[in-house]
């Protein structure tokens, strides 16, 4: 009988010994003050990568992130990346790029994180409630400029990283980091730099993490694809010089009509592309696919009030995912060269410039669509019968990005949203574009993920950006959970 109680009393102070991992999410709890102090003094350097003015808080911004990398015993290097030429032709440096590693264990997984620690501008007339550079706790919330794109997220690996260390744990796996400071702005250099650290850096990289991005809701989110992206400019040259509508309106072809009518004549009031042959590459969508929208938490009514619009294209969550995600849109954006300012001008412009972009999927290619663009719009300026001259370029082209959400990464990263959250999570995909994911796929040939922490409403690139306490400190965790996952597959 004796034994038996022993034996109880035992396996009772067993069952309350918490496991290694919960005891790294309960010292995150407690030491959360910290972190939030930490991103104050990161949002503090305002990083703007397309502020030339501010390169040198980009690169001061690149020079903390690699002493914090330090501070926890990994090993740093400050890629020069070479300089940027000006459009007036100063030459300014460009931010180096943070290669880090800490751990060399051949027997565990090595996982790479990518981040950037720069961020857009900001200024308090903007329409900023707070200074964008001061963090600002409200409501729960941390306001400030990269609270959520993407200092925050970056700082939550380091913290995970921390108290594991804290705690005198070792790291589940190896891990290297990539973080650089010009993604704001086309990270310029980054694809050769990858290229040419593949054979090395990368050698003995299993899986790639990326936290950049945003969740679709209130609930934890996988990202597993992108659109791509090919932006358009459509210029029209009329007169070699601005004409009176009063003395010349009637008696020219103007500029202006002319790209009105090209710009109308690509997309529909339902928002379907009317170029020829667009959809010929877009990879048909499985029954399987169809699948994956439905358990989605996602609320038509709730995203109509954030945008402030009483109808949407389409009717149904499933259909305004797929049209968000999984099809190609067009955009048209605006206008150089006409007037736009307050009052009247009675003015015939000589130039116009149009710009337009569309979202491409899975498996549209830039080149193929710039020719199918072109070809178009010359046939539909020939039928206006004009005597203006027509160029249209195409500015910049980035091509979709997929990855296997059956993949044990992906399995890794549900079940560390399991533990921390208690939910399942969504597997979104992202209508933006956010080349590096494809980039470091198609260059590695590794498994790539985006394990994102951002609100839904957290306001990246806008006014007020900012990020959740809560989420902060439970997306801490979850990188935390994470590793110790990925290291048990």
């Amino acid at each position: 009988m004796l034994t038996l109680i022993v034996f109880g009393l035992l396996l009772h102070v067993v069952m309350e010994v918490p496991s290694p991992l919960d005891q790294v999410l309960q010292y995150i709890d407690e030491h959360q003050d910290d972190y939030v102090q930490h991103l104050k003094e990161w949002i503090a350097i305002q990083s703007e990568s397309g502020t030339p003015t501010k390169r040198d808080e980009v690169i001061r911004m690149m020079h903390v992130v690699g002493e914090t990398i330090k501070r926890l015993g990994g090993t740093i290097e400050l890629t020069d990346m070479g300089n940027e030429e000006l459009p007036s032709g100063k030459i300014i440096p460009l931010p180096p790029v943070v290669l880090g590693e800490l751990g060399k264990d051949p027997n565990k997984t090595t996982v790479c994180i990518y981040g950037h620690a720069d961020v857009q501008p900001a200024r308090i007339n903007d329409g900023w409630t707070t200074d964008p550079y001061v963090l600002t706790e409200k409501n729960g919330n941390l306001y400030g400029r990269g609270s959520s794109d993407d200092k925050g997220p970056i700082l939550a690996w380091l913290h995970a990283i921390e108290a594991f260390q804290a705690l005198k744990q070792d790291l589940p796996v190896n891990l290297k980091f990539i973080f650089e400071g010009m993604e704001e702005s086309g990270s310029s250099g980054l694809d050769d730099l990858l290229t040419k650290k593949n054979e090395t850096f990368f050698s003995n990289v299993e899986f790639i993490v990326i936290s950049d991005g945003a969740w679709l809701s209130k609930k934890p989110a996988l990202t597993y694809g992108t659109r791509g992206l090919c932006y358009f400019t459509i210029e029209v040259q009329g007169a070699n010089q601005d004409l009176h509508s009063g003395s010349h309106g009637g008696t020219v072809h103007e500029a202006m009509t002319d790209l009105i009518a090209l710009l109308d004549s690509l997309v529909n009031s339902s928002g379907h592309i009317l170029i020829p042959g667009i959809d010929s590459d877009v990879v048909p969508l499985t029954d399987e696919e169809c699948l994956l929208y439905e358990p989605i938490e996602f609320n038509l009514e709730a995203f109509k009030h954030i945008i402030g619009t009483s109808e949407l294209l389409h009717k149904t969550k499933v259909d305004v995912l797929l049209h968000r995600w999984r099809f190609p849109s067009l955009s048209i954006h605006g206008i150089e060269g006409a007037f736009s300012g307050p009052g009247t001008k009675t003015v015939i412009p000589a130039k116009v410039k149009g710009k337009f972009s569309i979202r491409l999927v899975p498996n549209m290619d830039p080149e193929k669509l710039s020719n199918q663009v072109k070809k178009y719009l010359n046939g539909v300026f020939a039928e206006r019968r004009t005597p203006n001259k027509l160029r249209v370029t195409l500015q910049s082209g980035s091509k979709a990005w997929s990855a296997d959400v059956t993949d044990k990464q992906y399995n890794a990263g549900r079940r560390a949203i399991r533990k921390v959250f208690g939910i399942e999570a969504d597997l979104i995909r992202a209508g933006g574009t956010i080349p590096i994911a494809r980039t470091l796929q198609h260059t590695t040939q590794k498994s790539v993920m985006m394990l994102p922490i951002g609100g839904a409403d957290d306001g990246i690139h806008s006014q007020n950006e900012k990020l959740s306490r809560e989420i902060y400190i439970n997306g801490t965790k979850l990188f935390a959970a994470f590793i110790t996952e990925i290291s048990q597959l």
